[in-house]
């Protein structure tokens, strides 16, 4: 990119470099801590100013909170560690892992045995895991947003212990049907557009309307071929029994093991030309474009993209999510900052005064005392910035009354004892761990591989730019961000959304880095490794030329209109849940989620990976259970 382009797109510019100084960022608050300095000193948190959800660059896993891990994996951590130091330290329970998963386990635990002692430790600067909290300011407001679990999805579905813990902590999902504006977008004539990049459709165009217009109207000004236009029409318009002669059950095993791209060229006999216009729908929902989903897997996700996959609704298989008699509950279960609100709020129950307030309202705007997370007289304790390298039984791991847990923390190795240890980290780094596990139990942890992900945030001065578009989200299908959208319209007491274009506003984009014509889990890998590698100076330029592109039509200026970006990597992203083109169907109890989540000895395993699907309730589900097997 020449300097030009860089000065177009305000590089170095809307972002104050005072904001960026090494790594360390400066805000009205005081000194706002980074990663660099976290990983380097021993009490990081009682620094004055030390407050994580305010940093902007590069979050989610920043720099310093997986350097350990990654040597544990290559081998090479106990060659560079030297012997730990005992803290004399001991716990009825020890939770490793301090997003909503392990925050739920030290809930559990502390509601069945009040008096127990609780240690949390968690890697990152910050608690919540991907429940992760990215503020802003602008002027003198302060905007909140969410770095990865967005919201309380589909409620009505929780089991009664998620449920139950949901409405413990004082959450009523019943109010967001006023908390949530439903109508504002669409009261300013705002839809959904598709963003074509000349790269990949031969033109940079932004064509607002999808499934707002007659789709002939809405394609005629694509920049498509005839045959593709002809094609997409057809597919959205017809109602078509593609599958003649079985029956639905047929169906659906066929579905799951055709993909999406397959089942649009072989069975729909669509041109291969479309398949550009799809390729990234799945990718919020399963980190994979569509020929490495399945149709089934399409038809059945939810995710609509303002028209719903096509080609199903002459197949009788039953009604899609979005079809009458499908799922009928609203995407509007959302706190500004996602489900930060609900680690929030068990940190809250858990070591009272770190965060002040008593309701889910004054929740949204409190400001939470990192200072008060670990303190010693304290009988729950959160500590930050300390990656567990061991987890070992003192003795045979059938009659061990004691646990012996290792953790880097400000570079110096420490260790802790207790009764008991909920491991509700990321499940592949397990075996790592506790190699004393069973090999069977250790590969079974090491199948699943995370989905990487992207969830980049950016701070606008308006968002008027979108008005004279008329699109409040745009599906990008060949750009670096196939998705971004203006924020959740959530308004609560003492935090109201800007529901004025001329106010400052937060943009989410979201990507996942793939590699088409592998199978999932490779791509997952690979992506991983994508996003590792790239700096954030190579997404931010990414992110500003992207956004001018995309909205330079309604006046927007990346130089001028961008004033913060916060991208949240999560290089470990969702829990990995099984794929019908590439995974076998095991046996009932013999899944590898199934048989890496089995108890050892004093050990139990939680998180959403042990559930094998990346869901916040299914993360509170697991550690449930977690907490029962090892209370009997």
């Amino acid at each position: 990119m020449s300097r030009a382009r860089d000065r177009e797109l305000g590089m170095g510019r809307a972002i104050p470099r005072r904001d960026f100084l090494n790594g360390v960022a400066l805000g009205a608050g005081g000194l706002l801590l980074g990663p660099q300095f976290a990983w380097a000193q021993a009490d990081p948190e009682k620094a004055p100013g030390y407050y994580p959800p305010a940093l902007t660059g590069l979050r989610g896993s920043h720099e310093g909170s997986y350097a350990a891990a990654h040597d544990l994996k290559d081998g090479v951590f106990w060659e560079k560690a030297g012997a730990p130091g005992d803290t004399g330290e001991s716990y009825d329970l020890v939770v490793v892992g301090g997003g909503l998963s392990g925050l739920s386990a030290a809930y559990f635990w502390r509601k069945a045995a009040p008096g127990a002692r609780v240690l949390v430790l968690d890697n990152h600067d910050d608690f919540g895991g991907h429940a992760k909290r990215n503020e802003f300011r602008s002027g003198d407001r302060t905007l909140i947003s969410y770095g990865g679990t967005q919201s309380i999805e589909t409620p009505s579905s929780y089991s009664k212990i998620a449920s139950g813990l949901i409405r413990e902590l004082g959450i009523d999902t019943r109010r967001f049907y006023q908390a949530y504006d439903q109508k504002l977008y669409a009261g300013l004539g705002l839809g959904m557009g598709m963003f074509f990049d000349k790269e990949t459709f031969g033109a940079d165009r932004l064509v607002p309307g999808v499934a707002m217009r007659p789709w002939k109207e809405f394609l005629a000004e694509c920049p498509l071929s005839a045959v593709a236009r002809r094609d997409l029409e057809r597919v959205f318009t017809e109602k078509k029994d593609y599958l003649p002669g079985l029956g639905a059950e047929q169906k659906r095993s066929r579905l799951a093991k055709t993909s999406y791209a397959d089942f649009l060229t072989k069975t729909v006999k669509l041109d291969p030309s479309v398949l550009p216009f799809f390729q990234s729908w799945p990718h919020d929902l399963f980190g994979v474009g569509i020929e490495a989903v399945s149709a089934l897997a399409c038809f059945e996700s939810g995710a609509d993209y303002g028209a719903g996959y096509p080609g199903f609704a002459g197949l009788g298989i039953g009604p899609g999510p979005n079809d009458e008699g499908g799922w009928q509950e609203p995407y509007i279960f959302h706190f500004p900052d996602g489900n930060a609100t609900i680690a929030r709020l068990l940190v809250r129950s858990l070591v009272p005064g770190a965060i002040p307030g008593s309701t889910m309202d004054d929740i949204v705007t409190a400001r939470a005392d990192y200072a008060k997370l670990d303190v010693a007289s304290a009988p729950v304790r959160i500590r930050l910035n300390s990656t567990v390298v061991r987890v070992r039984h003192l003795g045979d791991p059938v009659t061990a009354r004691e646990v012996s847990i290792s953790y880097l923390r400000g570079g110096k190795l420490k260790t802790v004892r207790a009764a008991n240890v909920v491991l509700a980290c990321w499940n592949g780094v397990v075996p790592h761990l506790a190699p004393e596990l069973p090999e069977k139990q250790r590969e079974a942890l090491a199948y699943g591989v995370k989905v990487p992900y992207l969830y980049t945030h950016v701070l606008v001065r308006n968002w008027t730019s979108f008005v004279k578009l008329k699109v409040h989200e745009v599906a990008a299908p060949g750009s670096y961000h196939p998705w971004l959208a203006l924020d959740f319209p959530v308004s609560l007491p003492g935090y109201a959304f800007p529901s004025r274009p001329e106010e400052p506003a937060v943009l989410f984009m979201m990507k996942s880095p793939c590699s088409p014509g592998l199978d999932a889990r490779t791509q997952h890998r690979a992506g991983r490794v994508e996003l590792l590698g790239t700096t954030f100076a190579d997404m931010e330029r990414r992110i500003r030329d992207q956004l001018a592109r995309t909205l330079s039509g309604g006046g927007f200026d990346p130089a001028r209109d961008i004033q913060a970006i916060t991208a949240n990597r999560w290089a470990h992203g969702y829990a990995y849940g099984y794929n019908s083109l590439f995974d076998p169907e095991w046996p009932k109890g013999q899944a590898p989620h199934e048989v890496g989540r089995r108890r050892f000895g004093r050990i139990a395993i939680a998180n959403a990976d042990a559930g094998a699907t990346a869901l916040s309730n299914v993360a509170i589900d697991q550690a449930w259970r977690a907490v029962r097997e090892l209370r009997g």
